[in-house]
């Protein structure tokens, strides 16, 4: 099965297993990222997904199952598909995301595991940030749910950062419902669904539209074919949850825009970069920019899943080798478009309608926290508070507040720490998003993103100076 590691590890770009089967070019590319708690049952579910669909061989997984047993942890062989770092395998936690192709009736898939482990959320954050559609994983056990939906619970937190981040498909897997305490029970499966089911039309979700999916990822219960332990639950399996996801609209007539996932240097190759095209195509030979970096390339060659393109678009999570540009220039945030097309620059400040929702003081003039806008996390400094505004309407409630606390929306200058690339909402929705990270949580988000005048680029202040 395709397999590429999200990690700067030289040895895992390079560790593609040749395909099992190959995928229809005629059905609709989805990126699905899979998020939750710690120990929910993440990758296990992934792994046995995959592995029911063909994407893994009998003898591998026999292969993992021996060698986790021999450390104690043979439950984890579905795991070890995706968990393929050291760390991972020893403390039974992912901390790298990892992607893996498998195909469905109507969609060839691209599912993001992303880590559950609050230590790792810039991880996750980057894996969302290229997602269409979220699995949201439910430990079903008494105290492992409550931890996850808990105030500090990583299962709040991650669905709050995928609506931000404009995922607006969710399936909502409600697993480990074989584990002894719960016996499948569906008294259990409705208490977990109504709880959560309030937390996501809090965040802004339409929960008619969000299948509640009782299933056993260790046993393969509900993930292809339909379980004899839950003849109560009559809605879809796993499978069928995928298939019913409204495919989503690629924006192919727009400039192109790669934020930047890794980078690598291949010994005979030379560097490669890799990441989620947005917007626009990219091809062989294209001419690119590299922003904020301001270098220009050439693209060499394109690969998605080891096999080579002719051209890529919006939503291909791709590598592509490049000339000129040594690895030791590229960092993870930085973002690619054509050269002289409407090339992705610096950004040196932008406005932006706020709500802060879990602060637990006021926010005032020269707050620094950590903005996560596609792949990037870099601190930027609250400039300038310039309105308190009512969060629905977006009306003027006052001007110049002296502070922002939690509840309130306003509108704020910001100003980034380091280079960075920021695009106004309207033209890069992508690349117009961002939550406001502090203190090991989300404290604010985004409501209404900037507007095309709100942001100052260099390139904007270079042509005022010639004129």
């Amino acid at each position: 099965m395709l397999k590429l590691k999200i990690t700067t590890s030289l040895k895992f770009f390079l560790n593609i297993q040749k395909p099992l089967f190959y995928f229809l070019k005629d059905k609709t590319h989805l990126n699905i990222v899979v998020i939750g708690h710690v120990d929910s049952g993440k990758s296990t579910t992934t792994g046995h997904l995959i592995y029911k669909l063909g994407g893994i061989d009998e003898r591998t997984i026999a292969r993992y199952e021996a060698q986790a047993n021999e450390i104690g942890k043979g439950s984890f062989k579905y795991a070890w598909v995706l968990d393929t770092l050291k760390d991972e395998r020893e403390k039974g936690i992912t901390i790298d995301c990892s992607l893996w192709k498998f195909e469905t009736n109507k969609f060839t898939c691209t599912v993001i595991d992303a880590p559950g482990h609050r230590d790792f959320i810039k991880n996750m954050i980057t894996g969302t940030s290229q997602a269409d559609c979220a699995l949201v994983m439910l430990a079903s056990p008494k105290g492992e749910f409550e931890a996850g939906i808990s105030q500090d619970g990583q299962t709040r937190e991650h669905i709050l950062l995928a609506y931000t981040l404009g995922v607006r498909q969710v399936i909502c897997c409600i697993n480990k419902m074989d584990d002894k305490t719960i016996n499948w029970d569906q008294g259990r499966y409705e208490e977990i669904k109504s709880e959560i089911e309030i937390y996501f039309k809090k965040v802004g979700y339409n929960t008619t539209k969000i299948p509640f999916i009782p299933l056993s990822g260790w046993l393969g219960d509900n993930l292809i074919e339909r379980s004899a332990n839950t003849n109560w639950y009559n809605g879809p399996t796993l499978l069928e949850a995928l298939d019913s996801i409204t495919p989503p609209q690629r924006p192919t007539d727009r400039p192109l825009r790669i934020p930047l996932q890794d980078y690598y240097n291949i010994k005979g190759i030379g560097s490669v970069a890799s990441g989620r095209v947005e917007t626009g195509i990219i091809k062989p030979g294209m001419q690119i920019y590299f922003g904020p970096i301001a270098k220009v390339s050439e693209v060499k060659t394109i690969e998605q899943h080891h096999v080579q393109l002719q051209q890529a678009g919006p939503g291909d999570n791709i590598g592509f080798c490049i000339k000129h540009i040594p690895n030791c220039f590229l960092k993870r945030g930085y973002v690619v478009s054509q050269n002289n097309n409407d090339q992705a620059t610096e950004c040196e400040s932008f406005i932006a309608q706020i709500i802060i929702i879990n602060h637990p003081g006021q926010i005032k003039k020269g707050y620094t926290p950590v903005i996560d806008c596609h792949t990037a996390h870099i601190c930027c400094r609250f400039d300038e508070l310039i309105s308190l505004c009512e969060r629905r309407t977006g009306a003027v409630i006052e001007e110049n507040p002296e502070f922002l606390k939690s509840g309130d929306s306003g509108i704020v200058k910001l100003i980034p720490t380091k280079p960075m690339v920021v695009e106004a909402f309207a033209d890069y929705a992508p690349l117009g998003r961002f939550a406001v990270r502090d203190m090991k949580r989300t404290v604010a988000k985004t409501n209404k993103q900037m507007m095309a005048d709100d942001l100052e680029s260099k390139k904007e202040q270079e042509s005022h100076q010639l004129i």
